[in-house]
């Protein structure tokens, strides 16, 4: 870390011209201002201790570091923040998309409704959905924050969206439905039920694997309903449900050290995306509950 005086006089200066963009993120994510300016507090100190000659985009290095922050928080909440009506009211900018002001003040417009719905929204898929469709952040650079690929990050966000537009559709029913219909295909995987599978397979479902798992033996990408259908037919015996990120998932452990998560995104009744992540940095980011309790990461 640089501990010139005026080189942090300088950096201090750069953080400030972020820090109502940074806010206003805080907020979305978070839906509470006292603990929106925690986190942009705790960029700020993680920004000062960090060597930065070889940042490029500062703004887009602190939008990650904020997004990581109020990731974290969420999911270490354990009761309700500031109501919707605590937000403070903002009078519309003038100035032109791109400013870092102007981007604050455009998310500040979204409103108290949008924030009541957020509220009902996983971490993961509240982060998407507000990084990518609130302040445009590239899903590669969203999906870097929760140890993702990109095309399950966009999934995220895509169910999000569904959530927003159709507030009427609880979470509980969603995440129901869902593990409805993760429970029958590992069920089709485990008996080797090859037209089960494909029922329940969308189409054009396709199958992704992180590089770890491609090192056990995995293929990196299979595509189309019947190759997955193929793929999975006689397989899945020592995977276990659990919950990822709230939504049905898979676990495979060995000797109780987890080895594999398979995360699905369901459309429609199907399952249009199967992950595995292997990954032993990403398993351990990963908000991973068992039906009766946590499940060990180690």
């Amino acid at each position: 870390m640089d501990t010139d005086p005026d080189s942090q006089t300088l950096l201090a200066q750069q953080f400030e011209e972020y820090r109502p963009h940074l806010r206003a993120v805080a907020v979305r994510m978070l839906g509470s201002t006292g603990e929106a300016d925690d986190a942009v507090q705790e960029a700020w100190l993680r920004l000062s201790r960090s060597e930065t000659d070889d940042v490029v985009n500062l703004g887009g290095w602190l939008t990650t570091v904020v997004g990581r922050v109020c990731l974290d928080m969420l999911r270490s909440r354990t009761s309700r923040r500031e109501s919707p009506a605590e937000l403070p009211e903002i009078a519309v900018d003038e100035r032109g998309p791109g400013h870092p002001e102007h981007e604050a003040v455009l998310a500040d417009t979204v409103g108290a409704a949008l924030l009541v719905v957020l509220e009902t929204l996983a971490p993961a898929e509240r982060l998407a959905f507000v990084l990518h469709d609130l302040f445009a952040v590239p899903f590669d650079e969203v999906a870097a924050i929760l140890g993702r690929t990109p095309v399950a990050t966009r999934q995220l966000a895509s169910r999000a969206r569904r959530r927003v537009r159709s507030p009427g559709v609880t979470l509980a029913d969603e995440r129901t439905a869902q593990r409805r219909v993760v429970d029958a295909f590992l069920a089709a995987s485990r008996s080797g039920d090859f037209t089960a599978l494909l029922d329940l397979l969308h189409p054009d479902a396709a199958l992704r694997a992180d590089r770890a798992a491609v090192t056990m033996g995995a293929e990196p990408e299979v595509v189309g309903a019947a190759a997955v259908a193929e793929t999975f037919r006689g397989r899945a015996r020592g995977a276990r449900p659990v919950d990822l990120d709230g939504f049905a998932a898979a676990l495979w452990s060995v000797g109780g050290d987890p080895r594999v998560v398979f995360g699905f995104t369901v459309e429609d009744g199907r399952i249009r995306e199967v992950e595995l992540l292997a990954d032993p940095e990403v398993l351990a980011q990963l908000d991973l509950t068992a039906a009766s309790g946590p499940t060990p990461r180690r």
